[in-house]
């Protein structure tokens, strides 16, 4: 029998790492620029190897953004199942796929900003966060922040999922 408070807190500590890398290390350039693209509001992306500068509208964001969330989930993926491994956890199939399942859903719901139209822009509206997520000044990027956040929520939330039925190896 496993303790379930100390499961959940490695797990939810391997995944919050494996999402800092997947974020920061593992996305690529293209992605991260052209993820937010939509026909209304096109991205032009420059090409940092070639300077190529190319136009993306609303297919190439969504595959931007299908493509870092599937790279974002893989190395939650990893990186959890290996720390699990080494800790003596044994994460339940079920579990371990609802959490990353629910992870990548709602990593893509943050991720994809269509400005005017993302649900966190929309969010912070409704919330009175507007000017919050807007302010890119004094060192803050708000937007950043509050998108930030949305993630650490919900992979709380997948740590719970993951942490049911969870037993030592």
């Amino acid at each position: 029998m496993t303790h379930r408070p100390a499961t959940f807190a490695a797990l939810l500590g391997l995944t919050r790492a494996a999402s800092a890398i997947g974020d920061f290390w593992v996305q690529n350039d293209f992605c991260a620029r052209v993820k937010g693209a939509s026909d209304d509001c096109p991205v032009t992306y420059e090409d940092p190897a070639t300077q190529e500068k190319t136009v993306h509208g609303t297919v190439d964001g969504r595959a931007a953004c299908l493509h870092h969330c599937l790279t974002y989930t893989a190395t939650q993926a990893i990186v959890a199942g290996l720390g699990a491994r080494v800790l003596g956890i044994k994460v339940h199939p079920g579990a371990a796929a609802a959490a990353l399942a629910l992870s990548f859903g709602t990593h893509y719901i943050a991720d994809r900003r269509v400005p005017g139209k993302g649900v966190l822009e929309k969010l912070a509206a409704r919330t009175g966060k507007s000017n919050f997520y807007k302010l890119a000044d004094f060192g803050m990027n708000g937007a950043f922040h509050l998108d930030s956040t949305w993630h650490h929520g919900w992979e709380t939330v997948a740590a719970l999922i993951a942490t049911t039925k969870a037993t030592n190896r």
